[in-house]
């Protein structure tokens, strides 16, 4: 449920980071590409970055939880997901290279963090781990 809650939170991310990339293509004409805009590139890359972060850090996640380890790990996990998706979000388009950093940064964290508890969860399990 906890990472159920966090994807609803998440999808409205994406929805929003959609809806600028639309607003910019109508507000400079252009349907496909980013015409050489950088506030259109910038926008293009905020939402495709997202795109490509979140369906892999939240999958994980999600199997992490359904494999019944502790509520507090997967809240932690989603917790810190939103929060660098959130900064690095807003560091894009406001071209602030220091908060980018920081939120692909915990983006990383979740992403390592989850598949070492996913492997760690799983070796024993597969009787590969003594």
């Amino acid at each position: 449920m906890i990472t159920l809650f966090y994807t609803g939170i998440l999808t409205l991310l994406v929805v929003f980071l959609s809806a600028r990339v639309i607003v910019l293509r109508n507000k400079h004409k252009v349907a496909i590409g980013d015409g050489g805009n950088t506030d259109l590139q910038l926008a293009i890359r905020a939402q495709g970055n997202a795109l490509e972060y979140l369906p892999l850090a939240l999958l994980l996640i999600f199997m992490i939880e359904a494999a019944g380890l502790y509520s507090l790990i997967i809240q932690f996990l989603c917790l810190v997901l939103l929060i660098g998706r959130l900064i690095h979000a807003y560091a894009i388009p406001a071209k602030n290279l220091r908060l980018r950093v920081v939120g692909m940064m915990l983006t990383f964290l979740v992403l390592l963090a989850a598949a070492g508890i996913a492997i760690g969860y799983a070796l024993p399990r597969l009787g590969l781990l003594l």
